[in-house]
């Protein structure tokens, strides 16, 4: 091999490529391949969401109301990532969202409705979104648990019956198992027991949920789950939850820690502000055991204002989202790929873990943003749509779609989100986003085992077993990058096709 030094530069090193004095989005941006000698399935995602808590796999679900709620944060943590419940409702129903994720260990949650044998059934209303009412002896969750209405047969059979009793419509009496089996057991007590259903209960006697045959065999059927699961030392799912800088946010905060909160994201906007630095020091002096995450920033003054002040992570992005205005209404943000690696590069010197938020539409942006020197991604409509974000699904122009919204729109903000962008005081409200729908996706626990193993084969074309190898490389420059012109990006996806059906897995 000729060893005479190349006459030119192959690729560029991250730091002489982002300090050029352009903003890069991760679409703009492209790695080189490296020197692979090992197989894509060995490849090591776990990394850390924050200073102290692990994760298999460096997913995150957005604190957004049409995103993050109990089902999304179950089904997350089983994945071996992590949901931050949002705050755009009451710091009650906040909590109790979080309790229902932690209380049980299986990706299953119906949120169910709760009578006793003598209440009367009116309409398909009183199941709220439930698939079920269950029926107890006293009608609460401390009580026996006797059965079950199906919404499905109640509507195909009784719709028209608006007198009947929910005694009248009993299906069996479930044998219950504790809240802490995994789906295996369950499996296994469905079998044993001939039963077409199980109730979960927690050690305290509370009824948490139903789980039944055909749930068991939905979940049986997606593809093996390539991580453990996120469990905290309490033997339950690992929860965040994100809540504002006011006052009465400390109140919220209060409950939050009860409900067995795992981590707490500080949901802003433009996150250097003096009411963030103080909110972080006051959660690191009352509640020392819970990590804070600041944000969102974008620059390395912003990130170590928030270092300085005690922040145990960082969550990166203004502007970047699907739904978010920011940058076109208030002319600031940046480029995600270029605030990734520049708050990276500081926060790596202060060992603090950072989540790249916003921009993520594929695996190639995840890998970007990992590669970059993101710990964890922080995915809003890359999530919505699916069978776990909140909402129901409805029709639109033939299409099953559910509602996706910033949380900076109009229709957010009357809900409270205008803390965010620090507007709750202001007397008119500019919104910085929008409100739209995403099409059915089917379930994470379906799709994201496939946006896995899409990560894992970018990491090894990378050259890259791991995460912090991932990181070394970029910081050893061995990691060599190019921008992407725009006929580039053109012929570097799919074209030139009459036709063609867009499938990965």
């Amino acid at each position: 091999m000729d060893p005479t030094p190349l006459p030119f530069e192959d690729g560029f090193a991250a730091e002489k490529l982002f300090n050029q004095g352009f903003s890069y989005t991760y679409d703009d941006v492209i790695f080189l391949p490296n020197y692979i000698d090992f197989a894509a399935d060995t490849v090591q995602l776990k990394t850390n969401l924050s200073r102290n808590l692990p994760l298999s796999v460096p997913f995150v679900a957005s604190p957004m109301d049409t995103v993050s709620e109990s089902a999304m944060a179950a089904a997350m943590a089983s994945l071996g990532g992590i949901a931050i419940i949002h705050s755009n409702t009451t710091a009650a129903v906040q909590a109790s969202l979080v309790r229902a994720a932690k209380s049980r260990r299986v990706p299953i949650l119906h949120d169910p409705v709760f009578l006793p044998p003598s209440a009367e059934i009116a309409s398909v209303d009183d199941f709220s979104d439930s698939p079920f009412i269950l029926v107890t002896e006293s009608g609460n969750p401390k009580s026996t648990l006797l059965g079950y209405v199906s919404r499905d047969d109640w509507l195909k059979t009784n719709q028209n019956d608006k007198g009947s009793r929910v005694g009248d419509y009993l299906v069996e009496s479930p044998v219950t198992v504790p809240w802490s089996y995994d789906l295996a057991k369950i499996d296994a007590t469905l079998n044993e027991k001939k039963a077409n259903s199980v109730g979960l209960v927690r050690d305290d006697g509370e009824l948490v949920d139903l789980v039944t045959r055909e749930d068991v065999d939905r979940v049986k059927g997606y593809p093996k789950l390539l991580a453990q699961g996120s469990v905290g030392p309490d033997g339950e799912w690992i929860v965040g939850a994100a809540i504002g800088t006011r006052e009465q946010d400390k109140e919220r905060l209060e409950q939050l820690v009860k409900a067995g909160v795992n981590v707490v994201v500080l949901d802003s906007s433009q996150g250097n502000s003096i009411y963030q630095l103080e909110m972080i020091k006051y959660i690191k002096k009352v509640y020392p055991e819970i990590d804070v995450i600041g944000g969102n920033v974008v620059t390395s003054y912003q990130a170590d204002s928030l270092i300085q002040a005690g922040a145990d992570g960082l969550r990166v992005g203004m502007g970047s989202g699907s739904i978010c205005t920011t940058q076109e209404v208030c002319a600031v943000g940046r480029g995600q790929a270029t605030a990734v690696y520049k708050v990276s590069c500081t926060a790596y010197k202060s060992g603090i873990p950072v989540i790249a938020d916003g921009g993520i539409s594929n695996s190639g942006h995840i890998v970007k943003a990992l590669s970059l020197g993101a710990s964890t991604v922080m995915m809003g409509s890359f999530l919505a749509g699916s069978t776990e974000a909140p909402g129901a699904y409805v029709y639109q122009n033939g299409q099953r779609v559910k509602k996706y919204r910033g949380m900076g729109s109009l229709e957010a903000m009357t809900q409270g989100s205008d803390q965010r962008y620090l507007g709750d005081t202001a007397k008119l409200k500019i919104a910085q986003g929008v409100v739209g729908a995403v099409k059915d996706k089917g379930s994470v626990l379906n799709f994201i085992p496939y946006t896995l193993q899409a990560v894992r084969q970018g990491f090894q074309d990378l050259g890259a077993n791991s995460l912090e190898s991932a990181h070394n490389l970029l910081r050893s420059r061995e990691l060599r990058l190019e921008v992407r012109t725009g006929a580039a990006q053109v012929e570097g996806g799919i074209h030139g096709l009459v036709s063609y059906e867009k499938k990965y897995f």
